[in-house]
């Protein structure tokens, strides 16, 4: 289950809900057996540039290899694009987290 989230200037304006479903299905289509991708959008109080930066994490897997991720990277990168209009800086970081790392669910009964 990935996590994405989007760290923003405050003077960058696009849907950030729109931008979590075209992560979140670039994701899938590279990548079928990921899962919903848990999404979080934190707009800045304050900054110098107007910037987006984005980061992936994912649990690491043998297909998840330096081509996996380059790919990915790029498709991400041109989904999250068409949300934009307005120039601005653009960061993308996708990392993969360790053995030690616990995905769950809780169902509240």
């Amino acid at each position: 289950m990935p996590h994405a989230d989007l760290k923003y200037s405050p003077d960058l304006s696009f849907d950030p809900q729109a931008m979590f479903t075209a992560i979140e299905h670039t994701i899938l289509a590279h990548d079928s057996g990921s899962g919903d991708c848990k999404c979080r959008s934190y707009p800045a109080e304050a900054s110098n540039h107007t910037h987006l930066l984005i980061e992936i994490s994912m649990l690491r897997k043998p297909h998840r290899n330096e081509t996996f991720t380059r790919t990915l990277r790029d498709a991400i990168a041109a989904a999250v694009k068409r949300h934009l209009h307005q120039s601005c800086y653009i960061s993308l970081a996708i990392t993969y987290s360790d053995a030690m790392y616990l995905t769950d669910r809780h169902d509240a009964h």
